[in-house]
């Protein structure tokens, strides 16, 4: 490119050792809503990395031997600094992402805030266990301490909120980070790093590496120094971290795809059902990993749920994020949303019927967003259970409508699939709500609801979803080794 075209372009540097560093070469990040190139993201490496693991690595000792008070009191002042800066990161991950700007001023930036200091909170609240054997003169106590450079990989869906879903944690904990976050969305990550002096928080204790997952990625998780790596992305991805950390010994927390079901009974409330549902499937383009992709609806309700499912999918309209009237904004990519639509057609190719969305609805965009990567909330009917469209992870907005008749069925069918992140049971019959719960195979099963969290509570999947869970007291363990202690009187 030439000097006057990167000049009016957004450069990144990584944040190595408290300072921005510039790269030797860099790949261009695209707005997903006009189709250009916005900025440049470094294209780091093994040297990079390096660097930032011998930066995290001289910062483990200080940081570690503060107490969690000092470390609590940086974290909220790091949320209060975002939080004052929240129009701001907000424009940047709605631009960068694609998603619309009502979702990230709602969703996003509160929870990245949040995740600051939820966990500058639980940090102060862990105990350690005790046990006394009298009989033997002894007293047993368990104690726990950081572990060293946690290596952090954070996706684009939910750029920041993920991002900081995993340091909050990991530096409240006393660890130090290498954290890569998506060279699609690296913004708000760098705009970040920018308040870090400010927060008070030390060189060193969060280092920031920009760059694709095949070379900073990867180097990350070979480097001998990294004793854990934390990690949300596509199974595939998750298995090659694996391979790679397996001669390491790392500790894996990974948080995987899903293809979640809904299943709605035939004595839900269809005036709260219908709405959140259409939420649950469309929300930031259907790329949450906790969205609905596979609607199972009771034979007799059927026909009325799905006409008036497709007339509420139809009230989302679709267009530049920007507008706050736009409930759904661009998706991530040109190919990711190739990638959406090639489903679309195998379900048509296969006889499945697609009752609004693309394909069968006119997409009128602005002037400037005719070539982003837009796409309609798209709803099909009549899908096999074993079409690809019903086994594996789309992520975007489309979503599978079927009809069940039994519960002993419908759990079997919910079950059919290789992930098992997230659920949601719809019916007013207390007994079935609990009954079905148990027999899910999911991390998480909301009933009557949809994305309602308690960080507290333990987060992630079964199966091919995922190794491990994070909340307040898992991520903690997590993120801190644990001693058995003897002693004799």
């Amino acid at each position: 490119p030439t000097m006057a075209h990167s000049k009016a372009l957004l450069v990144l540097e990584n944040f190595i050792g408290g300072k921005f560093v510039p790269c030797s070469s860099y790949i261009d990040s695209y707005n997903p809503s006009t189709g250009n190139v916005y900025c440049r993201v470094p294209d780091s490496g093994k040297e990079e990395v390096e660097a930032a693991v011998r930066a995290a690595k001289d910062a483990f000792p200080v940081w570690s031997s503060k107490s969690p008070l000092e470390r609590s009191q940086i974290l909220n002042k790091l949320a209060d600094l975002i939080e004052h800066d929240l129009e701001a990161f907000a424009q940047a991950e709605s631009k960068d992402q694609g998603k619309t700007i009502t979702f990230a001023r709602t969703v996003d930036i509160p929870r990245a805030v949040h995740n600051f200091r939820f966990f500058a909170s639980s940090i102060l609240h862990h105990v350690t266990e005790c046990t006394e054997m009298p009989t033997m003169g002894c007293v047993h106590y368990t104690s726990r301490a950081p572990v060293g450079v946690a290596g952090l990989i954070s996706p684009w869906n939910l750029p920041l909120y993920l991002l900081t879903w995993k340091i909050a944690p990991a530096i409240a904990c006393g660890n130090t980070v290498v954290a890569k976050p998506s060279e699609m969305t690296s913004v708000t990550a760098w705009m970040m790093c920018k308040l870090l002096e400010k927060a008070g928080v030390p060189p060193g204790v969060v280092n920031v590496v920009f760059g694709t997952g095949a070379k900073a990625g990867e180097a990350l998780v070979c480097h001998p120094d990294v004793p854990l790596i934390s990690f949300t992305g596509s199974t595939l991805t998750a298995q090659r971290i694996t391979e790679k950390s397996a001669p390491h010994c790392k500790r894996l927390s990974l948080e995987l795809g899903g293809k979640n079901p809904a299943i709605i009974f035939d004595d839900a409330d269809l005036s709260q059902c219908i709405p959140t549902t259409v939420r649950s499937s469309f929300a930031n383009q259907g790329e949450i990993c906790l969205c609905t992709s596979r609607i199972f609806v009771q034979r007799g309700i059927y026909s009325e749920f799905l006409k008036r499912f497709v007339e509420e999918a139809k009230k989302w309209k679709t267009g530049n994020p920007s507008d706050p009237t736009i409930s759904v904004g661009a998706l991530i990519s040109k190919e990711h949303l190739e990638k959406v639509r090639n489903y679309v057609k195998k379900a048509q190719a296969e006889g499945a019927r697609v009752l609004c969305g693309e394909g069968v609805d006119p997409l009128a965009l602005p002037p400037g967003n005719q070539k982003g990567y837009f796409m309609l909330p798209t709803v099909i009917a009549e899908v096999k259970d074993e079409s690809c469209c019903m086994q594996e992870e789309i992520f975007g907005p489309v979503t599978c409508v079927v009809a069940f008749d039994t519960e002993e069925e419908v759990i079997k069918r919910a079950n059919g699939v290789k992930y098992g992140l997230a659920a949601t049971v719809w019916s007013s019959n207390v007994g079935r709500v609990h009954r079905v719960a148990h027999k899910l195979q999911s991390g998480l099963v909301w009933t009557n609801c949809w994305l309602v969290r308690d960080l507290n509570l333990p987060f992630g999947g079964m199966k091919a979803s995922g190794i491990g869970r994070e909340g307040a007291k898992d991520s903690y363990e997590f993120f801190t080794e644990v001693k058995t202690i003897t002693i004799k009187h």
